[in-house]
């Protein structure tokens, strides 16, 4: 593959388009919201000048970085792509709708993934004549930093869909694990969830400071990051989509949101967005 396309211009879709250009890519990019690719876009060029003036690359090697970036006016734009990364909105309904409109233009033998972190790779498949090319492929916030793609089967995906996948990823410099089980959260989040979970509620029962339950994670658990750190970096509000669906899924109290973060949600403080999240409360 040397040609593929990526649907969303916000974090992740942004930061999967800059690294697939960074490693010899031509990236087809579309979001609803044309000015959101060209926003991204600006923001790949400030940060391919920053690796020029760090001595990271040459003037040459980011511009022609920043020329694989194609900016998509149109659907029809994608039909010469060899595979498709969607990362829209955790909103099932949305992503169908993408799906069902690559569905209309792609190649025959192209590879559609989706990058959500939660929701129902088969549910979204259903929107496709050709569920058995259609997986999830969930990269992680900061995508061009952080090394894991989760590679997730839905209920038809081919065998010869997942090596696909997971070739795609280790050309784009990453390591993969295989979800064998359609099952929401995947392996991380179903994971980490419950953590931030429970640091949300010790919080909201003064158990602990937000610094001192995070740095209790960090140094007692030798974690990078504390969960109310992390949860703040990866948004409330996303997290609160997933924890929602997870436990509209399972009916399970494990994934019940904590009513602190409803209310910092609530309240539009969602974290690194908003610069006011746990540490605020």
């Amino acid at each position: 593959m040397r040609r593929i396309g990526v649907i969303g211009a916000g974090t992740m879709g942004s930061g999967i388009a800059y690294l697939a250009a960074l490693q010899g890519f031509e990236v087809v990019q579309y979001d609803a919201m044309p000015q959101a690719v060209e926003k991204a876009h600006q923001a790949a060029a400030s940060r391919l000048q920053k690796s020029v003036a760090g001595g990271k690359m040459s003037a040459d090697q980011a511009d022609a970085a920043l020329k694989r970036l194609i900016e998509a006016h149109d659907w029809q734009q994608f039909s010469d792509v060899e595979a498709v990364i969607e990362a829209v909105v955790e909103v099932i309904d949305v992503k169908e709708q993408v799906f069902r409109q690559l569905d209309e233009v792609l190649p025959e033998s192209a590879l559609l993934a989706t990058n959500t972190s939660s929701l129902s790779i088969t549910e979204i498949a259903k929107a496709t004549r050709r569920p058995q090319q259609v997986l999830g492929m969930h990269f992680f916030n900061p995508a061009p930093v952080m090394k894991l793609v989760e590679i997730v089967r839905g209920e038809e995906t081919s065998d010869a869909a997942v090596g696909q996948a997971q070739e795609l990823a280790k050309e784009l410099g990453k390591e993969t694990i295989v979800v064998q089980k359609d099952t929401p959260g995947f392996v991380v989040n179903r994971v980490l969830m419950p953590l931030f979970i429970e640091a949300m509620r010790m919080l909201e029962e003064g158990v602990a400071s937000a610094e001192d339950i995070d740095k209790g994670v960090r140094l007692g658990l030798n974690h990078p990051m504390g969960p109310l750190t992390l949860a703040d970096f990866t948004g409330l509000d996303i997290d609160l989509n997933v924890m929602d669906y997870m436990f509209d899924e399972f009916h399970d109290d494990r994934f019940a949101a904590p009513l602190v973060l409803r209310r910092l949600v609530r309240a539009g403080h969602l974290g690194k967005k908003t610069g006011r999240g746990f540490y605020r409360y």
